[in-house]
């Protein structure tokens, strides 16, 4: 695995959503990017929590049909990392110890575990490091892709 990146969903349905059409250009530039580069790395999670929020929340929802050809496309040219126990057992010591949402610390502990010292998303704070793990807001206006390559 060559993946030094990874992307939690928010970044992944911002590529989707077109009433933030700042936020979509700036989503697809940075998935293209890690994805030629085979940088980038997600989870089953990240997949299932996309699935769920492009069928639903968004303001222009995809069809059932366009999210599962989404979600193939992921699995052929990404790195998917599992969720496993030792994953789930970490997340609940970022809940304790750092009181983050069990889905977050999930987030965190599969990119610590794994090895990927950077998470590109907007829930954390940006410029924040957890145990080695960096968080970057991808859409913040300081960001600049190229440094991250």
């Amino acid at each position: 695995m060559n993946a030094s990146i990874f992307v939690d969903t928010n970044v992944m349905v911002y590529a989707y959503d077109r009433s933030e059409p700042e936020k979509q250009v700036k989503a697809l530039q940075i998935l293209d990017l890690l994805a030629t580069r085979k940088i980038g790395a997600i989870s089953a999670q990240v997949l299932a929590e996309f699935f769920v929020t492009v069928t639903r929340k968004i303001k222009e929802p995809l069809t059932l049909e366009q999210a599962q050809k989404r979600i193939q496309n992921y699995l052929a040219s990404w790195t998917v990392l599992d969720v496993t126990p030792l994953i789930i057992i970490e997340a609940v010591r970022g809940v304790r110890e750092y009181q983050l949402s069990y889905w977050d610390a999930q987030i965190w502990a599969t990119a610590r575990l794994n090895q990927i010292s950077t998470v590109f998303s907007e829930d954390f704070a940006t410029g924040s490091i957890l145990e080695g793990i960096s968080f970057v807001n991808p859409f913040a206006a300081d960001f600049e892709l190229a440094s991250w390559l």
